[in-house]
């Protein structure tokens, strides 16, 4: 048995991770159990996965981490792109020597896990999306504007909750920035080709109603476009919908998520 083995024995850890200009904070159960990485929301921290984590148990490896200037330990950089966070999740993997996981990822992290799932059909164990990685065309011009206008109107309270960790350490530019590409990410165009291309099994988590910052039924016609994600590749389908909206699931249903997490890796042959 090698030591990237599913089933290879490692020590629990927490630390920092050097990769590029900056560092994650990092914590792995360890153990001989199926590795699982979970990836955040986008300005979100290792602390939303808890009731997940302890839903599943010790049977598993957990490999939970903060991407830069997120959390409180995690350095700033000068890199918060999508390219870099799907190039974190490797960082992260090859530190702890783990080569196949299972990928979980909530909301911008659901994306990062479509993109590295796709990316690395060898090492996908498999893979969960919690109510993000829905390609849909919501990103134009006006709606731009309105997330510039309205993380400048969060800055004068974003830094009140930094120490705490709770928000990241960027400006609101930077983090506008951020919203933005994932807009551009999730066209139809440029995700749907990503989805249709991955092999291993994945399943989805949707929530219902809204999330922040979006307006009237604008969620719900966003999830309509995994009909057609569905009905294009096998190996994808909806493990639940659930009752939470957007920003609440992981603390409500988590437990819907947990049960996903065993479907795959039941399908990849990898379950405990």
């Amino acid at each position: 048995m090698t030591k990237n083995s599913p089933s290879a024995t490692a020590q629990s850890w927490t630390g920092l991770v050097p990769v590029d200009d900056t560092a994650l904070a990092v914590t792995d159960t360890g153990g001989p159990g199926v590795p699982v990485v979970y990836l955040n929301g986008q300005f979100a921290t290792q602390g939303y996965w808890r009731r997940v984590v302890a839903d599943l148990g010790a049977g598993w490896r957990h490999l939970t981490y903060d991407e830069r200037a997120r959390g409180r330990k995690s350095g700033r950089s000068a890199d918060y792109s999508f390219e870099a966070a799907v190039r974190d999740v490797d960082a992260v993997l090859a530190a702890r020597g783990v080569d196949r996981a299972l990928v979980v990822g909530w909301s911008y992290g659901a994306f990062v896990g479509a993109h590295w799932a796709a990316r690395n059909p060898e090492r996908a164990l498999g893979a969960v999306m919690v109510d993000g990685a829905f390609p849909y065309d919501w990103l134009d011009e006006a709606m731009e504007q309105r997330i510039r206008k309205q993380f400048r109107q969060w800055s004068r309270f974003l830094p009140l909750l930094r120490p705490t960790g709770l928000t990241p350490r960027m400006t609101a530019d930077q983090m506008a920035d951020c919203n933005i590409e994932l807009g551009r990410i999730s066209r139809e165009r440029e995700l749907g080709p990503v989805l249709d291309g991955i092999t291993a099994p994945v399943r989805y988590v949707v929530a219902s109603g809204s999330s922040l910052g979006s307006r009237g039924d604008e969620q719900e016609r966003i999830r309509t476009s995994l009909d057609g994600v569905t009905a294009r590749n096998p190996n994808i389908a909806v493990s639940a919908k659930v009752a939470a909206n957007h920003g609440a699931l992981l603390k409500k249903d988590f437990r819907a998520i947990a049960d996903a997490v065993r479907e795959v890796a039941a399908l990849a042959g990898a379950g405990r």
